[in-house]
């Protein structure tokens, strides 16, 4: 069980997750396995589905919720490695929408 503590103005939640697990190891490796999984959740699909709307995604035949999804991470990681904008993955999305100039820097950054 991990127990978190979350403070926000001055209200106070206190949230419980349990976890299976077969690690004998020490609590430290557990705590540390448990951040590694919000930080993927955190940091992956929690950007996904804001800048994305990925859990609004009703492509549901064959193959093309997968085909969706490997596209929409190879934008992620490019929008990402585009220095030159200093703005959030969604306006860098906006914008790339607009500018084709901008789109052809995105795309320089994988070649």
């Amino acid at each position: 069980m991990v127990e978190s503590e979350r403070h926000i103005a001055d209200k106070v939640t206190i949230d419980r997750r349990y976890f299976i697990c077969s690690l004998k190891e020490t609590d430290e490796l557990f705590a540390k396995a448990v951040r590694r999984h919000w930080s993927v959740e955190n940091e992956l699909h929690w950007v996904l589905d804001v800048s994305f709307r990925e859990d609004d995604s009703r492509i549901r035949r064959e193959n093309g919720a997968e085909n969706m999804a490997t596209a929409r991470h190879i934008t992620l990681n490019m929008l990402r490695q585009e220095k030159t904008c200093k703005k959030g993955i969604k306006a860098k999305r906006f914008k790339a929408a607009l500018d084709s100039d901008y789109v052809k820097k995105v795309l320089s950054t994988v070649f």
